[in-house]
C-alpha cells in the first residue's frame, strides 16, 4: 500500500507550509476513500493473481502428463531398443542399463548395477577397452571399440561398442552413454571374408596360368607371378585403370577390341573365348602369341569383376614356325631322295634301254613273222580252196561247154539237160564266191548291224561244227551308240574265239552274251572245253597265240578292254569291253574308258 510523505523544505517560506498544511487537512477526508479504492485494486489483484495461478497449475499438470507420457516412452525405447545402452563413469561402473543390455550379458538389472563393465570383457581385450574409454571422457566424439564379452554364464560373443561423453546437472563430465551390439554375426562374416579372399588369392596366385582380375570400378586388382610377365612395363599394378593398361601394352585397335570385350563380359555375365592373338606389343615392339578367355565372377566382397586367364604361347608359335619349316625341308630332302631315286631308275632305264629295245624288237619281228606266216597260211587256204573249188567248178563247166558245142548238133534233144547242169555248175561258184565273201567281210554287218551278223554267223557256225551256241543278244536299238569300228572289233573277236573253241576247246557248248553298260557295251563268250594256261599260251613263241593277241590288239585299238580267263580242264571266258565313242573334227574317235 502506498503512503504519502511530507518533504518538509526549511528553506521554504511559511506560505508554502500554509498551504501544504491546507492541502494535507484537505486529504486526509479522501485518505480513507482511496484505501477504499486500493484495497479494492488489491483484491482485484489478488484475484486475478490466483486466476494466474490455477492456470499455470493446469498448464504444469498437463506438462507433467506430457512428460511423464515421454518419459515412458524413453523408458520404453531405452529399455526395448535392439541394442544394449550401458551408462558408466569414468572407472567403467555402469550407472544405468537397459534390458537389451542385461541380456547380452545375460544378469538381472539389479544385480549389474554398480558393476565394473571391464569385468565381462576377456582379459587379453580389458586394456583396449579402458582405453576406449579414456578416449570417450576425454570428449575426442564418438569413439568405438570391438571386443569379446563373457557372459555370467561363461559364453562368449563379440561386441561392438559406439561411447559418447555426456554432461551431469553440475557441470563436470562423470559419466558417458555406450551402447552395445552383438556383431559376433558380422564378424563371423567378416572372418568368411577373410578366409574368401585368403583363398581367392591362394587361387589366383597359384593358378598354373597367368590370372588377373579386375573390379566393377575397372581397375586391376589381383595379378598372379604367371601374369606379372605381360605386365612388367607398367609398375605399380594394383588399383590402375584396366583401360589405360591395355592401352599402354597394345595398338589403339586391339587395346579398344579388348576393353569393350571386358566391359561387355562385365555387364552382360556373357563369357568370351578368344582364339590365338598375335600382334606386335605398343611398349616393347615384339610380336607376341596368347590365348585368352574372360569371364564375369562375384568377388569376395560381393561385387562382380572380370576374371581373364591367358597363356602365353609365342614360344609354341615360334616352335610351330621352326617345326613346320622342319617339315618343309624334310619334304624337300624326301622329293630331293625320290628324286635321285627316280634319276637312279631312269638311269638303271637307260642303261637296260638298248636291251629292251632289241628285246621288243624281236618280239615285234616275231609278232610280224608270224603275221606274214598267217597271211600265208590264209592266202594258201584261199588258194586251194579256190583252186579245189571254184577252179574245178570251171573246168567242168568248160568241159561241158566243150561237150554241148559237139553234141548240140549231133543230139540236140539232150541240150536241155546239159543247160541245166551247167546252172548248177554255176550257182555252186557262186555261193563258193559268196562264202568267200561272208569270210573275208559280212556284209550283213555294215547293211543290218552286230546282232544280226552274230546270229547269221552262229547259225552256220553251229550247222558246220555241230556246236550249240547260246547267244544272248542285246536289243538291236540299243546297239546304235556303237560306231562301226567298235561293231566290226565285237563281230570279229565273236568270230576268233568261236573258230579257237572249234579248234582247241573240244567243247560241244558255248554262251556268247552281249550286255550294255554304263558307258559302253561288253561281250563275253563262255565255254566248256579244257581250258589252257593263260601265261604258258602267251609267252610261248608259237603262231598259235596270234589270235589272242590279235584279239586284245583290236579291242585295244578302239579304247576297250580285253581280258582272259582259262584254267585247264574248267574251261575259258573271253570278255571285251567296247565303250561308245564319238568322231572328232579330224576325224579321230574320242573314246570314254571309264569302267562301267
Amino acid at each position: 500500500m502506498k503512503k504519502t510523505t511530507i518533504k518538509k523544505n526549511t528553506s521554504a517560506s511559511v506560505r508554502n507550509r500554509a498551504e501544504k498544511l491546507l492541502k494535507t487537512r484537505e486529504s486526509k477526508a479522501s485518505v480513507k476513500n482511496r484505501i477504499q479504492a486500493e484495497l479494492h485494486a488489491l483484491v482485484h489483484e489478488l484475484q486475478v493473481h490466483q486466476v494466474e495461478l490455477e492456470m499455470q497449475n493446469a498448464e504444469l499438470q498437463v506438462g507433467r502428463d506430457r512428460m511423464e507420457e515421454v518419459l515412458e516412452k524413453y523408458t520404453d525405447l531405452f529399455d526395448f531398443a535392439p541394442v544394449g545402452y550401458f551408462s558408466l563413469d569414468e572407472a567403467g561402473v555402469i550407472l544405468e542399463v537397459n534390458l537389451m543390455g542385461t541380456t547380452l550379458l545375460g544378469v538381472e538389472r539389479s544385480r549389474l548395477i554398480n558393476r565394473r563393465l571391464p569385468g565381462f570383457i576377456a582379459p587379453e581385450n580389458q586394456p583396449g577397452f579402458l582405453a576406449f574409454l579414456k578416449r570417450v571422457f576425454a570428449g575426442t566424439g564418438k569413439q568405438f571399440c570391438e571386443a569379446p564379452l563373457v557372459k555370467e554364464n561363461g559364453s562368449t560373443f563379440w561386441a561392438g561398442c559406439h561411447g559418447t561423453a555426456a554432461l551431469t546437472a553440475s557441470g563436470p563430465r562423470k559419466w558417458c552413454r555406450v551402447s552395445v551390439s552383438d556383431i559376433s554375426s558380422v564378424k563371423q562374416a567378416e572372418e568368411v571374408l577373410r578366409r574368401n579372399e585368403a583363398l581367392f588369392s591362394a587361387l589366383v596366385q597359384q593358378a598354373p596360368v597367368g590370372v588377373y582380375v579386375v573390379d566393377d570400378q575397372f581397375r586391376l586388382q589381383q595379378v598372379n607371378p604367371r601374369a606379372a610377365p605381360a605386365f612388367s612395363t607398367i609398375q605399380p599394378l594394383a588399383g590402375r585403370d584396366f583401360s589405360e593398361v591395355v592401352h599402354r601394352l597394345w595398338p589403339k585397335k586391339t587395346a579398344d577390341e579388348i576393353v569393350d570385350r571386358f566391359r561387355r563380359t562385365l555387364k552382360t555375365g556373357q563369357p568370351y573365348y578368344a582364339p590365338e592373338f598375335s600382334d606386335r606389343r605398343a611398349d616393347t615392339g615384339v610380336t607376341e602369341s596368347y590365348e585368352w578367355e574372360i569371364q564375369r565372377l562375384t568377388l569376395p566382397d560381393g561385387r562382380h569383376g572380370v576374371v581373364c586367364f591367358f597363356s602365353d604361347i609365342t614360344e609354341r608359335k615360334q616352335a610351330e614356325a621352326t617345326q613346320l619349316r622342319v617339315e618343309v625341308l624334310a619334304a624337300s630332302n624326301r622329293k630331293l631322295e625320290e628324286e635321285i631315286v627316280r634319276r637312279r631308275a631312269v638311269e638303271k632305264a637307260l642303261k637296260n634301254s638298248e636291251r629292251y629295245q632289241r628285246r621288243l624288237h624281236w618280239q615285234l619281228r616275231q609278232l610280224s613273222h608270224q603275221i606274214l606266216r598267217a597271211g600265208e597260211e590264209e592266202r594258201k587256204r584261199i588258194s586251194r580252196e579256190l583252186h579245189d573249188q571254184v577252179a574245178q567248178t570251171l573246168v567242168g563247166l568248160n568241159v561241158h561247154l566243150e561237150s554241148l558245142s559237139r553234141e548240140a548238133t549231133i543230139r540236140p534233144e539232150h541240150l536241155r539237160e546239159r543247160i541245166l547242169s551247167m546252172q548248177q555248175l554255176v550257182g555252186k561258184s557262186v555261193e563258193v564266191v559268196h562264202q568267200f565273201a561272208r569270210n573275208l567281210r559280212p556284209t550283213v554287218l555294215d547293211d543290218l548291224g552286230l546282232v544280226p551278223a552274230l546270229n547269221a554267223f552262229i547259225k552256220e557256225y553251229s550247222e558246220r561244227t555241230g556246236i550249240q551256241i547260246q547267244f544272248t543278244p542285246l536289243t538291236p536299238g540299243r546297239m546304235n551308240e556303237l560306231d562301226s569300228d567298235s561293231r566290226t572289233v565285237l563281230y570279229r573277236i565273236a568270230q576268233s574265239a568261236l573258230i579257237n573253241v572249234a579248234q582247241h576247246a573240244l567243247a560241244d557248248r558255248v554262251n556268247l552274251s552281249i550286255r550294255r553298260l554304263r558307258n559302253g557295251i561288253q561281250m563275253k563268250i563262255k565255254d566248256g572245253g579244257v581250258g589252257f594256261d593263260v601265261d604258258e599260251v602267251l609267252a610261248a613263241k608259237r603262231h598259235q597265240r596270234l589270235g589272242i593277241l590279235g584279239m586284245r590288239e583290236r579291242v585295244e585299238m578302239v579304247g576297250g578292254q580285253f581280258a582272259v580267263k582259262s584254267v585247264p580242264g574248267h574251261g575259258t571266258t573271253i570278255t571285251a569291253k567296247v565303250p561308245f565313242g564319238t568322231r572328232s573334227k579330224q576325224g579321230k574317235t574320242r573314246l570314254s574308258t571309264k569302267p562301267a
